[in-house]
């Protein structure tokens, strides 16, 4: 039997490691420097303290009723139609959270009313209106 010529053993085939090594080297360098300069965006948090978090009293609302005589009563005080707006304001300067209600009989003017909503507004007060219950 004749060998062939130009074909090696089967003993001396070996895979040259030497060029994967370097490329797995070089995609682990990219890697851990691209990872460094990633910067993850996200959102700032300012928890609030925990004395804060105590239960702060309810807003009080502000009754605002309105007779059939058209006369105005706030917090059951009766009132002239020009101190509504301060009345509003010094009862909002000690609750500023507090809201207006407004309660008026049908037969109340409808241009009281509307008075009463303008100056509760001009208090800057979250006003809502309800009908009065006639007792």
């Amino acid at each position: 039997m004749r060998k062939k010529q130009g074909t090696a053993p089967a003993e001396d085939a070996e895979v040259n490691m030497t060029p994967m090594l370097d490329i797995v080297f070089i995609m682990l360098i990219f890697f851990i420097v691209t990872a460094t300069f990633v910067k993850e965006t996200g959102l700032d948090v300012s928890r609030p303290d925990t004395e804060e978090n105590k239960p702060t009293k309810p807003a009080k609302t502000i009754l605002i009723q309105i007779n059939k005589d058209n006369e105005i009563y706030i917090q059951r005080r009766i009132v002239d139609i020009r101190a509504v707006r301060a009345n509003i304001e010094r009862l909002r300067a000690e609750n500023p959270k507090s809201a207006v209600l407004i309660q008026a009989e049908r037969e109340a003017t409808t241009g009281i009313l509307v008075t009463v909503m303008d100056q509760a507004r001009l208090a800057h007060a979250p006003v809502s209106i309800a009908p009065l219950q006639n007792e």
